[in-house]
């Protein structure tokens, strides 16, 4: 995008490199999902959060894919132990009704007076309403805990997967119920596999699958889910002996 120097992500040197006098703010993902779910090295964020302190930059946070619990925590720099000063959210804040949202520190927010941020459709009734309810759940006692205890359910099933079939998986990869497979075997190919057995997930690049399920799903589902997964990783395994 125009306006922005790119740098390899959890590259902190690259970073102060492409840092010069004109330079506002850093922009970003605490987890990559489009990427191939690619979780931000240790001490990446935190360094970033120290880096623009001491320069006067802002630190944006796109969390549109991790937020509202999608890793287990409201959002995803909780784990970081830090914040953002601006911060974009979407998707699981609307529960599947279109909603996007910006949320900024008093000090980031000082710019914003009316007319330089703004939409037609900003502060929508009803897109408000759906995005209340949501947080009206997520923000329940329990609930958060409970994604993460999914999750770990979930990460276990995956791991003793990919000991499996060591020759499908290649790397499980997330965070809380945003994780990826990183497959040897192509990734288009396995998604539709796997659609046969009424499950989906989503492409990333670096040949990964991502697996996005409800926050609220059960063990149940989850076992579900792994038997499907067992069945797509043993259809190529049968292939390849067949060959």
């Amino acid at each position: 995008m125009e306006g922005f120097d790119s740098v390899p992500f959890g590259d902190f040197d690259a970073v102060t490199r492409a840092t010069g006098p004109e330079t506002a703010g850093i922009l970003v993902e605490p987890i990559q999902g489009e990427v191939g779910v690619r979780v931000a090295p240790p001490g990446f964020l935190k360094r970033l959060r120290e880096f623009c302190d001491a320069r006067g930059l802002l630190l944006v946070f796109d969390e549109v894919q991790t937020g509202i619990g999608r890793t287990g925590r409201l959002f995803a720099y909780e784990e970081a132990g830090l914040t953002p000063d601006i911060m974009a959210l979407g998707k699981g804040i609307g529960g599947g009704f279109p909603l996007g949202a910006c949320l900024a520190s008093e000090r980031a927010a000082k710019g914003m007076i009316p007319g330089t941020h703004g939409s037609t459709y900003g502060g929508n009734p009803l897109a408000m309403a759906a995005g209340n309810a949501v947080l009206d759940i997520v923000l329940e006692a329990g609930f958060l805990d409970r994604v993460r205890m999914i999750s770990g359910s979930m990460q276990q099933h995956l791991a003793m997967l990919a000991a499996e079939h060591r020759n499908v998986i290649a790397e499980i990869r997330g965070r809380g119920l945003l994780l990826g497979l990183r497959l040897h075997v192509p990734a288009a190919s396995f998604i539709a596999r796997l659609r046969e057995s009424r499950v989906l997930g989503v492409g990333a690049t670096e040949n990964v699958v991502r697996l996005l399920p409800p926050l609220n799903i059960e063990e149940r589902h989850v076992k579900e889910a792994m038997a499907a997964l067992s069945v797509a990783c043993a259809s190529f395994e049968t292939e390849r002996k067949a060959v």
